[in-house]
Order: structure tokens, then sequence, then C-alpha cells
């Protein structure tokens, strides 16, 4: 069967923003794009899923000023490769995937900071002591079970669909038509700019990118992670988007319930994309939460 088409470094990687920071990193048995940046605390910083670095091209210069950044591109998305096994997408291997790139790269992040479900493997890698970071920030972050969303029992009939070449090809190919790609991330509460789309498109139109999301989504299972939240060591900071429309804003209430410690940030007037569409704003409000905890000076 003829593989499927994944993102080319050489051709779709010519422009990608922050190119001078990426480097490329074995580790796990998958061929890593990380980009890094900055000097002082390391913070690490994770995607959600469907995106890659792309998706700090703002935030992460603004962060370097104050902090060594380290963000990966996570399995099959982006320039990183899928692992052979679906396992290696699901919330656990990819815990310990980016723990493998931690350990190449011999960085231990004080701050960690997750978009959808980037904070989904930040929690699993804090409560597997993979990391131990002095704040955790979440950033629409997808924790806990979508309610009434993939029922246990329909999970080995979803995976196969999920993981199958065909699907992929046709992802991809209707995301060829005109605004089929606006549509989509209108779908996240959000309204990014031209480039931001453009972006999203190169990718999503990559069937080997957004085959490896789908099959993500059909292996993703939080419930293990809502069942111990109550145990998470690290102090979290939910930053919610108003308008998010994927992630609705009620339900950082429910991880407080379960955590209730947790600080909540609601950002009025803003999406799922919120650190796409304000990244300064995005940039303070993390430097001055990890100020509050004295990762950096006041």
């Amino acid at each position: 069967m003829t593989p499927l088409r994944a993102p080319s470094w050489e051709l779709d990687g010519q422009d990608w923003p922050n190119r001078d920071c990426s480097r490329f990193v074995t580790a796990a048995g998958l061929r890593w794009h990380v980009q890094c940046a900055g000097t002082g605390p390391v913070c690490l910083l994770l995607h959600g899923t469907g995106a890659s670095t792309h998706s700090f091209r703002d935030l992460l210069p603004q962060l370097a000023q104050t902090f060594t950044v380290v963000a990966p591109d996570l399995p099959g998305h982006g320039f990183t490769e899928r692992p052979r096994d679906l396992a290696g997408l699901s919330l656990p291997g990819m815990a310990a995937g980016v723990a493998a790139v931690l350990e190449e790269l011999q960085l231990a992040p004080v701050l960690a900071v997750g978009h959808s479900a980037g904070a989904a493997i930040l929690c699993r890698m804090c409560l597997d002591r993979r990391i131990a970071p002095n704040l955790l920030v979440s950033l629409n972050g997808a924790l806990l079970p979508l309610p009434g969303f993939k029922h246990p029992a329909l999970t080995p009939l979803i995976r196969p669909f999920v993981s199958s070449a065909w699907l992929s090809r046709w992802f991809a190919k209707r995301l060829e038509s005109p605004g089929e790609v606006e549509r989509l991330l209108q779908a996240t509460g959000s309204q990014l700019d031209a480039r931001g789309l453009q972006l999203y498109a190169r990718l999503v139109r990559s069937p080997a990118h957004a085959g490896a999301a789908l099959a993500m989504m059909g292996v993703w299972d939080v419930r293990p992670l809502e069942r111990e939240m109550a145990a998470l060591p690290t102090p979290l900071r939910l930053v919610v988007g108003a308008n998010d429309r994927m992630i609705l804003p009620g339900e950082a209430m429910r991880v407080r319930r379960l955590l209730p410690q947790t600080e909540i940030t609601q950002l009025p007037g803003l999406g799922h994309l919120a650190h796409e569409e304000q990244p300064a704003m995005l940039a303070q409000l993390i430097v001055d939460a990890a100020r509050e905890r004295r990762i950096v000076p006041s």
C-alpha cells in the first residue's frame, strides 16, 4: 500500500514559523521535530490534536524572552514521525514519547504549558512523575471525557475506522475544497489571521498528518486521568476562552471539583485557539503566573 503523504520539511517547512529554532532528534524510536529557543528556566510547550509547533508561532518567541522554551511536534503531527502502532498515539504513549525527547535533550521543565490535548499529556506526565514542573498551565485543556462522547464499548469498533488510510485520504482531500479549512477552524470559536489559516491548511491537507489526528482521537481516553486528577502533584492553572466551542468553558468547573485548588482564568471574547488570537496577552499571563510561583523573579 502506498504510504500516506506526510508534510515535507524541505518543501512544506521552507517558511515554517521559527524555523531557525528547529532541530530533529531521535527518541522513543521516532524522529521528532522540536523547536528550542531562549534562555532561563525550561518551559515545555505542547500543542493539541491536529496542530503542530506552528500553533505557538507568536507565543514561543515571546516566552523565549524569559524561558528556555522547548516545543515538539507530537507523534504523527507536523514533521514528527508517526508511531508504527496506535499505542504510540494514546495518552500514555504520547506522554512517554515526550518524556523521551526531554531526556534526549537533557531538559527538565519547571513550567509546562499545554493546549487542549497537550494539557492532558502534561497532566499524565506529571502523574507518572515523568516531569516535575512547579506549575502546569492548561490552555483550553481537554482534561476530562466529553459528555456522551465515545462510549467505552464502541472503542474497538472505532479504532480500525479512524486509523484507516482511505479515511485519512478522504478527510485530507475534503479539506482541499475552498472554505473547508476556514469553516473547520471557525468551529473552534476563534478567529485566525490569514497566516494561521494557511498553515493549518498546509497541514490538514496532508493525509499523514490528518490521519494521525484522526487515529489519535480514536485511541484517546482521558477517563484514567479523570480518576487520578485529585492526585495531580503539580499546581494547575486553567486558562479558558469564553468563546471556546470545542471545550466548553464550564468544563473548567468540573476540573476544579476534582482538584479544588485549581486556579481558573477566563478570557472574554477568545475561543479554543486563544493563544493564537492574542499571543501577547497569553505570554504575559503565563509569565505572571510563573512569577507568582517564583519560577522567575518578579
